[in-house]
């Protein structure tokens, strides 16, 4: 009976492995691709099958970046657009080098090189030129030399006007990055009676959830939307606080739901004691708002990537003033490409500004706080990083202001007559 039972679970067995298509992770991905392919199964077809195309860039501004959960960059947008025309979604996969880049695509770790890389060495690299090219400069994407199929599909769609279409929707992108949809709310609803807006009694219970002052979580809403709960991004950010649609989730809120000021202030100090918690380790608790502050806006992983620089050059990994110099710094390519840096390039001067424009704004509220040095990129010497502390706000240095906004819409720094203003009441 036991036996008869074993040879009737051993075909089920098989039959479950048979029909698992969908890789359980990154790293086994194209192995199991291959697999598939090597049995008489069409490349391509397998990675439409799983949904996802696996590509293998270099992080910067011109290829590829995070930007609070929206991928950028010149070679990110072609790799989307053309999964678009396969019905597919984009999976990043960083490299450090090119060397490393089709190493990734070689060994099955991603099924497209998406950066142009002379063809002479991706042949001696064992891989085919496909995709995106410059015959001129004898340039191209690259994929396996046995991705016929794939090879194929990608020529057909690169054409001579892909690029310039890309980059004209890329373009607009950027233009419309910083922008967020909104109707400016006074920055004082009542100066007299000390009431900032008409959601002071959310931020209040976001201050008690929080252990942050109410007064600076009404700093951080108008930095955000201007007190307009139907505020919304170009990246999908929605209402007072503008959380993205997967942090909105991940914090149990449903889509409907994001655009209700309760539930996005309360969604909001969720995230804002989340991040305090991920960022235990810097001890003093005034410091830690200004990193959490940061991550919000930037991401955690940034911020974390700029304390990793601040400590390899003998400073304060702790201290805001002395990690907002490589907050910056992750704009260029000597910091971003640091093997220290594993969450590359980031529009670090917008998360610095971020920070300093909600903590000048919390003091003309009234707020208690210590206001930080206006950052400077880090000098360069040798090789050696020597960071250089900015001046105080207001004394020789603006603050950077990278927010853009559409007609009508503006936020106020603390270069703004008004808010100088507001800071002497």
């Amino acid at each position: 009976m036991k036996l008869h039972l074993l040879l009737l679970f051993i075909p089920l067995m098989w039959c479950a492995c048979k029909t698992r298509t969908t890789p359980a992770s990154p790293m086994n991905a194209a192995f199991e691709r291959e697999k598939s392919a090597s049995g008489g199964e069409s490349d391509l077809e397998d990675i439409r099958r799983s949904g996802e195309l696996i590509v293998a860039t270099i992080s910067g501004p011109e290829t590829y970046y995070d930007y609070r959960g929206a991928g950028l960059g010149l070679q990110y947008a072609l790799a989307d657009d053309f999964a678009r025309s396969e019905g597919l979604k984009v999976r990043v996969e960083l490299a450090n080098d090119t060397t490393e880049l089709l190493a990734m695509v070689k060994r099955g770790d991603a099924d497209v090189a998406a950066l142009p890389v002379g063809e002479e060495r991706i042949k001696e690299a064992g891989l085919q030129p496909a995709g995106v090219n410059d015959a001129k400069q004898h340039t191209s994407w690259a994929v396996r030399s046995h991705a016929e199929d794939l090879a194929e599909a990608l020529r057909a769609w690169f054409t001579s006007n892909t690029l310039a279409e890309v980059q004209a929707g890329e373009k607009k992108r950027l233009r419309e990055v910083h922008e967020v949809r909104r109707h400016m709310q006074a920055v004082f609803l009542s100066r007299d009676r000390g009431i900032i807006s008409v959601y002071d009694p959310l931020f209040k219970q976001a201050s008690a959830a929080t252990g942050w002052d109410w007064k600076l979580i009404a700093a951080q809403c108008y930095q955000e939307s201007g007190f307009d709960p139907n505020a919304r991004s170009w990246a999908g950010a929605r209402g007072l606080m503008q959380l993205m649609p997967r942090t909105a989730a991940d914090l149990g809120v449903a889509a409907e739901q994001v655009g209700d000021p309760q539930t996005n202030v309360a969604a909001a100090a969720r995230l804002i004691r989340k991040l305090s918690g991920q960022l235990a380790d810097v001890p003093d608790a005034n410091e830690r708002i200004k990193f959490v502050l940061a991550s919000y806006n930037g991401g955690i992983g940034h911020v974390r990537d700029a304390m990793a620089l601040a400590r390899k050059y003998g400073r304060d990994a702790h201290r805001w003033d002395e990690v907002a110099p490589y907050i910056l710094g992750l704009q260029s390519p000597q910091y971003y490409r640091d093997p220290v840096v594993k969450h590359g390039y980031m529009i670090g001067s917008e998360t610095a500004g971020y920070v300093q424009s909600i903590l000048s704004r919390w003091q003309g509220y009234g707020g208690r706080v210590l206001l930080s040095r206006a950052p400077v990129l880090p000098e360069t010497s040798g090789g050696q990083s020597a960071p250089s502390r900015g001046p105080e706000v207001g004394k020789g240095s603006k603050a950077p202001r990278k927010n853009k906004y559409s007609s009508g819409m503006r936020i106020m720094s603390p270069d703004d007559p008004e808010f100088n203003q507001m800071q002497q009441h």
